[in-house]
């Protein structure tokens, strides 16, 4: 049987805004993240992944920096990509929906030439991530008001 949705690189204005609407309703509606805080200059230049619904109902959606956009949160190495803005919608949880999603970042950051993904994660995602083969490093630290721990994996 196949997955209930397909996974791909965001490709176009409207893919684009279905990535938007995903994380508006996980980080603004749902977590509280000040709308001004959600959206930044990295989103024109990032690789964004959307996952869909058969139907083309947007289920997740995620971002990958890379180069100079994304040294500021990877130690300044710009070999590693930074994975972030990683969101499922609460009807599309426990599909596998995230992991194929950080996936989908690691294939594009392969794609790239990357040798590792870095990613800021919430400390209540931690054990997601490691399941994934990340592993964490540096202190916790806040972000738009949540606990965040970075993390690393090596491609």
């Amino acid at each position: 049987m196949s997955a209930p949705y397909t996974v791909r690189v965001a490709e176009g204005p409207a893919d684009r805004e279905s990535c938007f609407a995903v994380r508006k309703e996980v980080f603004v509606a749902e977590q509280g993240v000040p709308e001004d805080l959600e959206y930044d200059a990295h989103d024109a230049g990032a690789v964004h992944v959307l996952a869909m619904s058969a139907d083309g109902t947007p289920l997740g959606a995620g971002r990958l920096l890379h180069g100079a956009a994304a040294t500021g949160h990877t130690g300044a190495d710009a070999s590693v990509g930074s994975l972030g803005r990683l969101a499922v919608t609460r009807a599309a949880r426990g599909l596998g929906v995230g992991a194929a999603l950080v996936r989908a970042v690691e294939d594009a950051a392969r794609a790239l030439g990357l040798s590792a993904v870095d990613l800021h994660a919430q400390t209540h995602a931690l054990g997601f991530y490691e399941r994934l083969g990340y592993t964490e490093y540096g202190p916790e630290f806040m972000d738009a008001g949540i606990p965040h721990r970075a993390m690393r994996r090596a491609l």
